[in-house]
C-alpha cells in the first residue's frame, strides 16, 4: 500500500490543533490512521498541551491522577480462570483430540494424491506419517519412476529430467525423459556460464538485486 504524503495543509492544521485536539478527532478530519497523526506529531515534536492533559479527554496520556484505577486489577482478586488450566471454549467440535488421525484434517489429502512443487515439479504423497519430514511425505514423481525401475538414488545423485523433456503431466513422466547425475554435474549443467552472454548478465543483476533487498530488509 503507498502512503500518502503529508501537505503543507495538512502540516499546518496538525501543529495548530495538535496541543488542544482529541487525536481520534483530528484523524477523522484529516482522513487518516489514528496511528500516522501520532507518528507525524512526534516528527514535528508537537506535543499535547497542559490544559489538554489536565482534561477529560486526555485518558493514559495523563498521569498522577490515576486515571483508570477503576479498571485495573486490585490486591486480593481471584481471576474467574484460576484453576482452570487447558480450558478450552467454543464447543467440543473445535478441540483437538489427542491420536486424532490425520484423515480427520480438513486439508487431508490421501496417499497417491498428487501437487505441484513450489519448484513446479510434480510430486507424489506416499505417505500418512506426521512424525516424518514433509519432504519424506511428498516425493517428487520423476524420482519415484526412476526408483521403481533402478532402487534407490546413489548418495550425492538427484534424479533431473533431460533437457527439453521436464513435464508436469503425470502420464508423461517416463524413464526415457530421465537421468541420474551426480550434484556437481547438475551445478555444472545449470551455471550461469552456459547461458547467452546477455542473459547470464541479467541472471548476474538479478543476483545483485535479490542480495540488496535482504540486505535492506534485515537491516
Amino acid at each position: 500500500m503507498t502512503r500518502r504524503p503529508w501537505t503543507p495543509d495538512e502540516v499546518a492544521v496538525l501543529t495548530a490543533a495538535y496541543p488542544d485536539t482529541p487525536t481520534e478527532a483530528l484523524a477523522t478530519s484529516l482522513g487518516r490512521p489514528v496511528r500516522a497523526v501520532y507518528h507525524k506529531a512526534k516528527a514535528l515534536g508537537l506535543r499535547k498541551s497542559a490544559a489538554y492533559l489536565a482534561g477529560p479527554h486526555a485518558c493514559r496520556l495523563r498521569s498522577g491522577d490515576n486515571v483508570g484505577i477503576g479498571q485495573r486489577f486490585q490486591p486480593g482478586l481471584v481471576p474467574w480462570n484460576k484453576g482452570m488450566k487447558g480450558l478450552r471454549t467454543g464447543g467440543e467440535a473445535g478441540w483437538f483430540r489427542p491420536g486424532r488421525p490425520p484423515q480427520e484434517a480438513s486439508n487431508y489429502r490421501p496417499i497417491g494424491s498428487v501437487r505441484l512443487s513450489k519448484d513446479g515439479y510434480l510430486e507424489r504423497k506416499v505417505s500418512d506419517d506426521r512424525t516424518s519430514y514433509p519432504a519424506r511425505r511428498w516425493v517428487a514423481v520423476h524420482r519415484l519412476v526412476w526408483e521403481a525401475a533402478h532402487g534407490p538414488v546413489p548418495q550425492g545423485s538427484i534424479v533431473v529430467f533431460r533437457p527439453g523433456l521436464h513435464t508436469t503431466e503425470v502420464e508423461h513422466i517416463t524413464l526415457d525423459r530421465l537421468e541420474c547425475i551426480t550434484r556437481r554435474e547438475n551445478m555444472a549443467r545449470n551455471t550461469v556460464h552456459n547461458l547467452p552472454k546477455p542473459l547470464a548478465q541479467l541472471v548476474r543483476l538479478q543476483g545483485v538485486m535479490r542480495r540488496q533487498i535482504s540486505k535492506r530488509s534485515k537491516a
